[in-house]
């Protein structure tokens, strides 16, 4: 089970090193954000509950030392104070006597505002222990009634309320105390915070704080992109180069530019295919000269053979050097025919293969072919080596053979497909390995060495392509070449 999670992860990334990258990249900012903002926010929080419940009881005491005062008068004083405060230019707790106490129309709950009431109901109950009736809440301007005539403060001039209500546009929550001073006797007290706008150290997602990390997400994003790129410029380079070399085109010269890394993978890389280039050529040269030196003594060892007076050893020595003669000549074969270099062209599939099954029926094969007019792009002669060995096969292992070009999808199946006794499932990949014959493919083809495939693949996948082996549901080996489509008017 472990082990699915890489894969899945594997999966769900992008493909490219770039989008890799930079999907990592936006992933650790994304997560350094958040991690920040935990922390920041942690702190913020017990920091403006601090501030909070200290400015709470704060206002509580002033309030508490408000309420000692007018329970220390005469009722009939009450007005009169109160009068002479609004004369003077109103103080910072405005205050109002009502029968009652009004409903106030409170604020959203939010957790600054609920300590901050917590705070001043318990400070004025602890300090003013003969009030039974203690109400406190806090209301925006625009909805705070301030008598029980139905009196908003909005309807009082702005000397009453000018230390309480600061803007218009924007308004900050009002404390509004009430407390029972005798029956029917309620003193109304409204006030602001030491820090009217108290409530906004609780929003942590400002627009102010997101637009700065929207910020710097994209700076970190566009700094990523404009360096990856750079960076695996050299790397493309790099993968074009091994592909040519892979195909056996010429290899352009790789950038000695970018990291020290790169530059250290290009020589190295440089050397590579110098000496592996070196050892083909060497092995191609070691091939050929074996093969000439060898017919020498080979002829010569005929014409000992004929020599012979015993016919059943003359005729031994002849199958033995038939023999090795084929296997020289195989050899030499599987040498030159995995290194044909040549250029990718467009090839019409019908003449080529209409040439094919006219040798093949010539020769008395049975080979049906219907036409077509499709092309591939392909390297001629590698094509038609890869298409000769399948062909040859199919002719030796089954009685009749069948050629079918198909296209779809911007690829071109070549299909050529025996009517012999097929392969067991699990012996289908082997037949590409060098000299690997099946039991039947002794009997009906002797003189094979069981290399006609495993070259066929090599040149086939040289031209960017593949070939599959399936045995057909009918009977009979189905060998598919695809490749991928030419234009239409090759």
């Amino acid at each position: 089970m472990p082990s699915r999670w890489p894969r899945r992860l594997d999966a769900a990334l992008p493909q490219t090193l770039l989008g890799r990258l930079t999907a990592a990249l936006v992933a650790a900012v994304l997560l350094s954000q958040v991690v920040g903002n935990l922390i920041w926010s942690t702190q913020s929080t017990v920091k403006a509950e601090a501030e909070t419940r200290g400015a709470a009881q704060s206002i509580a005491y002033s309030a508490a030392g408000a309420i000692r005062f007018f329970l220390s008068l005469s009722p009939s004083y009450h007005q009169i104070i109160i009068q002479q405060f609004r004369e003077m230019g109103g103080t910072r707790l405005f205050a109002t006597i009502n029968r009652a106490p009004i409903n106030i129309a409170a604020i959203d709950e939010q957790p600054l505002a609920s300590l901050a009431i917590r705070q001043v109901s318990a400070t004025l109950t602890t300090a003013l222990p003969s009030v039974r009736r203690i109400h406190v809440a806090f209301a925006w301007p625009r909805q705070l009634q301030v008598s029980d005539a139905g009196t908003m403060i909005a309807d009082l001039p702005d000397s009453w309320v000018q230390h309480i209500v600061l803007s218009k546009t924007e308004p900050a929550p009002i404390l509004v105390i009430q407390v029972e001073l005798a029956r029917d006797r309620w003193l109304y007290l409204a006030t602001l915070m030491p820090n009217p706008y108290f409530l906004g150290n609780g929003n942590l997602l400002t627009s102010e704080r997101l637009i700065l990390q929207g910020m710097t997400l994209m700076f970190v994003l566009a700094v990523t992109i404009f360096v990856v790129r750079r960076s695996i410029y050299p790397l493309a380079e790099l993968s074009t180069a091994a592909e040519a070399f892979a195909r056996g085109e010429p290899v352009p010269l790789l950038p000695q530019c970018g990291s020290k890394e790169f530059v250290s993978t290009a020589r190295a890389f440089s050397a590579m295919r110098e000496h592996i280039q070196g050892y083909i050529e060497d092995r191609e040269r070691l091939f050929v000269g074996i093969s000439h030196d060898l017919r020498t003594p080979i002829m010569r060892l005929r014409l000992r053979a004929e020599l012979l007076n015993d016919d059943d050893a003359r005729v031994e020595f002849h199958e033995d050097l038939d023999e090795l003669d084929m296997m020289l000549k195989a050899a030499l074969q599987h040498v030159q025919d995995s290194n044909i270099h040549e250029n990718m062209t467009n090839i019409r599939l019908d003449v080529l293969l209409a040439r094919m099954v006219r040798d093949a029926r010539l020769a008395g094969h049975v080979v049906a072919y219907g036409g077509t007019e499709l092309s591939v792009t392909a390297k001629p002669l590698a094509l038609k080596r890869a298409i000769g060995n399948l062909l040859d096969n199919a002719l030796h292992y089954g009685s009749r053979v069948e050629i079918v070009a198909r296209g779809s999808e911007g690829d071109i199946s070549i299909e050529i497909r025996d009517h012999g006794p097929g392969v067991p499932t699990e012996a289908l990949e082997a037949l590409f390995d060098p000299y690997v014959r099946l039991d039947h493919g002794r009997q009906r083809n002797s003189g094979g060495m069981g290399l006609g495939l495993g070259i066929a693949r090599r040149l086939v996948q040289g031209m960017s392509g593949k070939l599959v082996l399936v045995n057909h549901p009918a009977g009979g080996l189905s060998a598919t070449i695809v490749l991928a489509a030419g234009t239409a008017d090759a």
